[in-house]
């Protein structure tokens, strides 16, 4: 049996750590600040036969109620740096995505703009495939540097079989490091790209609330006749829709918000609901794009 890895904590609070504040503790949590950290604590929970999360920013994650039975970790040190290497951008995979477009803005880096408005991490959004506001990710990623329980492997786009909000990464692999490659420009333009670029997300979304971000993918089959989820999930009569302490903000009926005392139980509730009027109007099955940890148990009315 492996050793158990310096800087592990019991039972460690996951609400702290999500920008929407419910759910329950980790069994194990871990900050990693290395790759070799990071490796070693990959090959404990492989042997302990632990379940792994990635906490990220916290910004498309809800956690159970009754927690995460695993190992949680969250990126730090070495693995959430931003630097700049020419027109490369060399972040960890623990960097703030928005951190490292300004940071690429003021060092006069193009490319990364969008990435502003995806309040995730460098890793979690080439996970995720984040695009935004016209932006695509794997037209700028150069590569990734991925750690499993065995090591560390370094991937470029096309290994990594991206679709919308999805790649072939695994439970068991995590991004250390990424490379965008950027173009130099004027870095006051950027800089004004970057604020247009806030402006729109300003107006088009919530701001200052404890939410998520999106709930569902905006779908692609016909009977949604090209309308967004929020636009469906408004058309349904949800903006404004409340269960327990959670609601469909009145400014964008995609977001869910806690009110304050919201529980995960009353943020599934209210998607199930949402996701029920939506398919009842308009045989629309919205699928979920925020990711979740731990045994998550979605509402009766979830299976239309």
């Amino acid at each position: 049996m492996k050793a158990v890895p310096e800087g592990l904590q019991r039972d460690f609070p996951l609400a702290r750590l999500t920008t929407v504040r419910t759910g329950g503790p980790a069994e194990w949590f871990a900050r990693p600040s290395s790759e070799q950290a990071l490796t070693e604590l990959l090959a404990w929970a492989g042997e302990e036969g632990l379940a792994l999360g990635v906490v990220g920013s916290g910004s498309n994650l809800l956690v159970a109620d009754a927690g995460f039975r695993g190992l949680a970790i969250k990126l730090d040190g070495d693995l959430a740096t931003i630097e700049r290497e020419g027109e490369m951008l060399l972040c960890g995979g623990g960097a703030r995505l928005p951190s490292a477009s300004a940071k690429a803005a003021g060092w006069g880096l193009a490319g990364l703009e969008f990435g502003v408005n995806i309040p995730g991490t460098a890793g979690g959004a080439v996970k995720m495939n984040a695009n935004a506001y016209g932006g695509q990710l794997a037209e700028v990623l150069e590569w990734v540097d991925v750690c499993t329980a065995a090591g560390s492997d370094r991937r470029v786009p096309g290994d990594l079989e991206f679709a919308y909000r999805s790649s072939n990464l695994g439970p068991g692999e995590v991004i250390a490091r990424t490379s965008f490659k950027l173009t130099a420009d004027d870095p006051a333009a950027i800089r004004a790209r970057l604020e247009a670029m806030r402006g729109k997300r300003r107006e088009a979304q919530p701001s200052g609330i404890k939410t998520f971000g999106s709930t569902f993918k905006n779908p692609d089959e016909e009977r949604a006749a090209g309308r967004s989820a929020g636009q469906l999930l408004e058309a349904a009569g949800c903006r404004g829709l409340r269960q327990g302490g959670a609601r469909f903000s009145e400014k964008h009926a995609n977001f869910v918000e806690n009110e304050g005392a919201a529980t995960t139980a009353d943020v599934l509730e209210l998607m199930a609901e949402g996701r029920r009027r939506v398919h009842e109007r308009f045989g629309v099955v919205l699928e979920p794009e925020v990711q979740v940890l731990g045994d998550v148990r979605w509402p009766e009315g979830w299976a239309l």
